[in-house]
C-alpha cells in the first residue's frame, strides 16, 4: 500500500525543517508524501525536493493547492476575473512543481468557492466558471491526473462543490480523461454519505484519484483517527478501494492537536494494515457473497467474524 500523512502536524516538532519530517516518515514506514501547493514548497526548489525524497526513499504522490489572502472570496469561480485566473495560474503553477517532483495528482479543494447568503453568488456563473476552470487547467497538464475535493462547508458555509453528487456532475460536464475526484472520509460524512457508496461508484468508472483517510461524528471536520469511531465504514471504503485496484496513496488527513503526530501516525498505520490483513484474510469473494445476499443480520455476522 502507498501511504502518506499530513505534514503540517509534523513540521512546527520538528523545526519546520522538512529533510527531519521526511526522514521520520521513512522510519515509520510512509511510501509517499504530498506536499501543500504552495505552502509547504515556497522555500524549495523542486529540484531540492526530489533529491530529499530521494535521499530518505519517498516518492511524491503529488501536490494539493492551499489559496489563501486575494482568494477569500472565491479561487477559481471568484466574481473578480482578475482573481480568478491568479486562481488558475497557481493551479498551472502546481501543476508544472508536480511534475517536477514526479508526482502524479494534483488535488484541488476550492475551500472558499461557495456563498454565505441567499442572492450571494450567480450559481450558474459560477457553476461554468469553474467547469471552464478546470479544464483549461486538466488541458495545460494532461499528463497529471485533476483531482477536485469536495467539502460540504467549512469554511464557507455552503461550499459550491459540497458533495459526492455535485462533484460527479462536475467531473461528468467537464469530460476530460484526466479529471477526477478525491474522497476525503470525514467530509464525506459532514454530509452524512457513506463513503464506500461514493468509492465504489468512482472506482467502477477509474475517477477515484484520491483518498484521505481520517474519521469523524459527521458534524465537523473531525480528523480523528483512522477507524476510530466508524470501523465498520472504514473497512467498507478500503474493500471498495481494494476491489477496484486503487493506485494512488492512501492520505492520513487526521489532526493531531492533543495527541503527538507520531504516536497518531503510527497507529493510523497499524489500523490500516490490519484492516488490510482483514479484507484479506476473508477474501474478496466473502465481501461479494455477503453484498449479494442483501440481508443485515449477515452485516452482523460480518462483524462478529472480525471480531473474533
Amino acid at each position: 500500500m502507498k501511504l502518506a500523512t499530513r505534514i503540517n502536524s509534523f513540521l512546527p516538532k520538528y523545526e519546520n525543517d522538512i529533510e527531519k519530517v521526511f526522514e521520520k516518515f521513512n522510519a515509520m514506514g510512509l511510501t509517499h508524501v504530498d506536499l501543500n501547493y504552495p505552502e509547504h514548497v515556497k522555500d524549495y526548489s523542486a529540484e531540492s525536493i526530489k533529491q530529499t525524497l530521494d535521499k530518505h526513499n519517498l516518492k511524491a504522490n503529488g501536490v494539493a493547492l492551499r489559496f489563501r489572502d486575494d482568494f477569500i472570496n472565491g479561487e477559481l469561480g471568484n466574481s473578480d476575473e482578475s482573481i480568478s485566473n491568479k486562481a488558475i495560474q497557481l493551479c498551472k503553477e502546481a501543476c508544472d512543481y508536480c511534475r517536477d517532483i514526479k508526482g502524479e495528482v494534483v488535488t484541488i479543494w476550492l475551500g472558499f468557492d461557495g456563498f454565505d447568503y441567499s442572492f450571494q453568488i450567480d450559481y450558474v456563473k459560477v457553476w461554468k466558471q469553474i467547469v471552464n476552470s478546470i479544464s483549461e487547467i486538466a488541458e495545460y497538464a494532461p499528463d497529471l491526473k485533476i483531482s477536485i475535493e469536495y467539502k460540504p462547508f467549512q469554511p464557507r458555509a455552503y461550499a459550491f462543490i459540497d458533495s459526492f453528487g455535485v462533484a460527479l456532475s462536475m467531473i461528468k460536464e467537464i469530460d476530460k480523461e484526466n479529471v477526477g475526484i478525491t474522497l476525503d472520509f470525514c467530509h464525506m460524512l459532514m454530509k452524512h454519505e457513506n463513503p464506500a457508496y461514493g468509492a465504489s461508484i468512482l472506482g467502477n468508472q477509474g475517477k477515484l484519484y484520491g483518498v484521505h483517510l481520517n474519521d469523524g461524528y459527521g458534524l465537523n471536520d473531525d480528523g480523528l483517527m483512522i477507524g476510530t469511531n466508524n470501523l465498520i465504514k472504514t473497512i467498507e471504503f478500503i474493500y471498495y478501494s481494494k476491489l477496484y485496484k486503487y493506485n494512488q496513496a492512501f492520505y492520513f488527513d487526521t489532526f493531531p492537536v492533543i495527541e503527538d503526530p507520531i504516536e497518531e501516525c503510527e497507529r493510523n498505520i497499524k489500523m490500516i494494515k490490519k484492516i488490510n490483513q482483514i479484507i484479506d484474510r476473508l477474501g474478496l469473494e466473502y465481501f461479494e457473497n455477503l453484498i449479494k445476499q442483501n440481508k443485515a443480520v449477515k452485516v452482523s455476522d460480518l462483524i462478529l467474524e472480525i471480531l473474533k
